[in-house]
């Protein structure tokens, strides 16, 4: 053959006993092997998808990255602007309507022993958080310059209505204690409730006064007139008996003492003098100390001295993980004194369980964490030392009660704030989580985020109006009007 002429083609070889030509080594595994075993029909007989395949299971590198960018998510949403003005809304709603669910259920049984229509309590209640969500909205629209203003008139004021209290026809005593006074029938009034938070409000105007004159570098500037108007608060409340209330202004006072950058020295000087008060003032009351023997108490001991604070530990017991049900308490049914105000919170872990008791806690520390977060990022003196000291005030209260309620602090006689039955607690309470909302709203950054929110939210308003005034008409045949 010469080279002009054109070359044969080369043939494949075929496999043997098909007479087909073998595939390529470039062709399909899954193919060579159908043509191995028998030809076409084994490759007919085999589905195409090769199969169900086994489900893969995630790996160790993208659980961890899924779960980095789950925190990162939650930080970017809990770094938001406007996160400390919902918390510290959100939670003291959410507190302040399950207060007046549980005073309802809590407060039937007594009402009912004491002659009244079951819901007397309930609706005293619902009447002082209207009152106070007033007030509420007035804190939040007030001015800072109007609250530093303020505080002044209510001192004095508080003042005031605490020397009334000792005046013979004008106090009352309740359950020993000489701090209440009476405006004629039901209403009553206790004015050292007042008097936290003109604390707060007074302190923190004087503490930002002296900085802003660069003068709280002085120990002298620092303590007086500050420690030496909170004891005379302090003897006022005394005089009634009233050690838990005169335990929250001495938790003020070291909070505001403490926002203010007081030395080690001198916090830890004050604080060992109140100790030495407090431990005298406990020791000269057989009443105090009887408190005191029963912090985890499991009997009522001799001439039941301990009976509310074992009956109370009673009523978490009987609630479990999810509680009784909602009106199914036994121990509001006389067992436990105060059930509607300083151990609601027992009756709450009793009808609600474990879940119920465990909601409350954290709302609380949500309020918390909000109020120390408006104190940490703001630049005004007056609104950190404000909310340092409502945050001090509301979460010292909240420990005192719920400690006592479990048997770890003794009975002082102090309610749950926002949750328990009482309206002269009620009402300056909310007046506090006004001042919070207000400095959460004042912050640049929440008061750009409220400001970019209006445009939007007119227009949705505007779309809403139009849609609702539209009137709907009639389809008419053509020529007819």
């Amino acid at each position: 053959m010469t080279s002009d002429q054109p070359a044969a083609p080369r043939s494949r070889p075929s496999a043997p006993g098909t007479g087909r030509p073998v595939p390529r080594a470039g062709a399909a595994p899954r193919v060579r092997a159908a043509v191995r075993a028998g030809g076409r029909a084994a490759v007919l007989a085999r589905p195409r998808g090769g199969g169900a395949k086994p489900p893969r299971r995630p790996s160790r590198s993208s659980v961890l990255e899924s779960l980095r960018r789950a925190q990162a998510r939650a930080r970017r949403a809990w770094d938001r602007p406007l996160t400390a003005y919902y918390l510290v809304l959100g939670g003291a709603l959410l507190i302040t309507v399950l207060g007046l669910v549980m005073v309802y259920s809590a407060s039937q049984i007594k009402a009912l022993q004491s002659g009244l229509a079951p819901s007397y309590f309930f609706r005293k209640q619902l009447f002082a958080a209207a009152l106070g969500g007033s007030l509420m909205l007035l804190a939040v629209r007030m001015p800072i310059k109007l609250h530093r203003a303020f505080a002044y008139p209510l001192l004095a004021v508080s003042v005031f209505l605490m020397c009334l209290v000792q005046v013979p026809g004008m106090g009352i005593s309740v359950n020993g204690n000489r701090n209440w006074i009476s405006f004629g029938g039901p209403f009553l009034l206790q004015p050292s409730e007042f008097g936290k938070l003109a604390l707060v409000l007074w302190g923190a105007d004087l503490l930002a006064r002296k900085q802003d004159k660069r003068l709280l570098a002085q120990w002298k500037h620092l303590l007086v007139p500050l420690v030496p108007a909170t004891a005379m608060l302090l003897g006022l409340i005394m005089l009634g008996g009233d050690m838990g209330t005169a335990i929250i202004l001495t938790a003020i006072l070291f909070g505001l003492l403490w926002l203010a950058g007081a030395p080690t020295r001198m916090f830890v000087g004050v604080l060992a003098f109140a100790g030495a008060i407090g431990v005298l003032l406990i020791k000269t009351s057989a009443n105090r100390m009887s408190r005191l023997a029963c912090i985890g108490a499991t009997e009522p001991g001799d001439h039941d001295q301990c009976w509310q604070a074992v009956h109370g530990i009673y009523a978490l017991a009987n609630g479990g993980w999810f509680g009784s049900g909602l009106g199914a308490s036994m121990e509001k049914w006389g067992e436990l004194p105060e059930p509607h105000t300083d151990f609601i919170f027992a009756i709450t872990g009793e009808e609600l369980g474990l879940a119920g008791t465990l909601s409350v806690l954290v709302l609380f520390a949500a309020l918390g964490y909000a109020g120390i977060r408006v104190a940490g990022r703001t630049e005004d003196p007056f609104v950190r030392y404000a909310a340092g000291g409502v945050t001090t005030w509301i979460t010292a209260q909240a420990v005192i009660n719920i400690g006592a309620v479990l048997g770890l602090l003794p009975i002082a006689g102090v309610p749950l704030p926002l949750f328990s039955y009482g309206g002269s607690a009620l009402l300056p309470t909310m007046f506090a989580v006004g001042l919070l909302i207000a400095f959460a709203r004042a912050e640049p950054a929440a008061r750009a985020a409220l400001a970019m929110r209006q445009p939007a939210l007119r227009k949705k308003l505007a779309r809403v109006r139009r849609k609702t005034m539209r009137r709907p008409v009639k389809k008419r045949p053509s020529g007819e009007r």
